[in-house]
């Protein structure tokens, strides 16, 4: 059960940085869209991808190292994904080190 739902985290995490690329390649796409769908998701991946590091001594540590840019990522995720919602701490910090 919990690696469906991390399965699920993952591709979710994924999504926004596919919409992102797709946007900016495809034809007809508007410069002002493209770039606007860039910015958002590279600033989405900026959060989580500042707070592996922290995740890895969260996961390391089995939950007991909670880092401040690890807390900004996880309130970050949940607050733009449904199915972040609904998985662990351990589970996130595991899915922001797959990234």
């Amino acid at each position: 059960m919990s690696r469906l739902i991390l399965a699920g985290v993952l591709l979710a995490l994924s999504v926004p940085a596919l919409a992102g690329s797709f946007a900016g390649s495809s034809a007809g796409a508007s410069s002002a869209g493209s770039s606007a769908s860039s910015d958002s998701s590279s600033g989405d991946d900026k959060i989580v991808l500042q707070a592996r590091e922290d995740a890895a001594s969260f996961v390391a540590s089995n939950g007991r190292i909670r880092g401040a840019q690890l807390e900004a990522a996880l309130r970050h995720l949940r607050e733009t994904d449904e199915a972040a919602r609904r998985a662990s701490d351990m589970q996130l910090a595991q899915a922001i080190l797959a990234r």
